[in-house]
């Protein structure tokens, strides 16, 4: 896999040059995370790198220790900054080395990656993304783990990407982008017409 940090560094500066190309309204489009718009996911994406272990406990106990929760609170309210502001908080921390709990390197990835396309593709642009990140997070995306954590059904499906030489259980043939792919397995609807196959009216919004 050769060195993931770097893969995490050119992957961070490949999407800072995307959101620095974001127009104004396209900060306050809707992305694939219900009821957040780009805001919220940018506040979101930059969160583990702004604030330090003690800000994020008393965060947590404010919410009585429901991570989802707190994190949900936090990007409502770190999202109204101005645009320049979300934006040098994930600039600016291009080179953190930010791991979640528990999930090492390829977790940082994932992160990053599944929610920088919870961005771009509602807004049908392009998220430059290599092979190397893309198969870190598709074999991440398809550990027990996060399956698990995720419950998307795949009984009797297969997934093909077309995109790239990666394909993942038995049965019905759900294809689509490798990217595309990630997003069915982080339990996103996506958009019409990114997916083919029998099963594609169930991950299609």
């Amino acid at each position: 896999m050769g060195d993931l940090g770097q893969t995490i560094r050119d992957t961070r500066q490949a999407f800072s040059e995307v959101l620095t190309d974001l127009s104004e309204a396209d900060w306050d489009n809707q992305s694939l995370c219900e009821g957040w718009r780009v805001r919220e996911v940018v506040a979101h994406l930059s969160m583990p790198f702004r604030y330090r272990a003690p800000q994020l406990l008393a965060e947590m106990i404010r919410c009585h220790g429901r991570f989802t929760r707190m994190s949900d609170v936090v990007a409502r309210r770190d999202a109204q900054a101005p645009i320049h502001i979300l934006l040098d908080g994930w600039v600016l921390n291009e080179n953190h080395p930010w791991k979640p709990p528990g999930g090492g390197l390829r977790g940082a990835l994932t992160h990053d990656v599944v929610h920088g396309l919870d961005i771009t593709i509602p807004l049908g642009i392009s998220h430059p993304l290599s092979a190397q990140a893309l198969r870190v997070v598709l074999d991440q995306a398809t550990s027990p783990r996060s399956l698990k954590h995720f419950s998307v059904d795949l009984t009797g499906i297969r997934l093909e990407a077309d995109d790239l030489d990666w394909s993942f259980g038995d049965g019905e043939v759900l294809s689509g982008a490798a990217h595309h792919l990630v997003m069915v397995l982080m339990d996103r609807s996506l958009p019409a017409g990114l997916l083919s196959g029998g099963p594609t009216a169930r991950f299609t919004a």
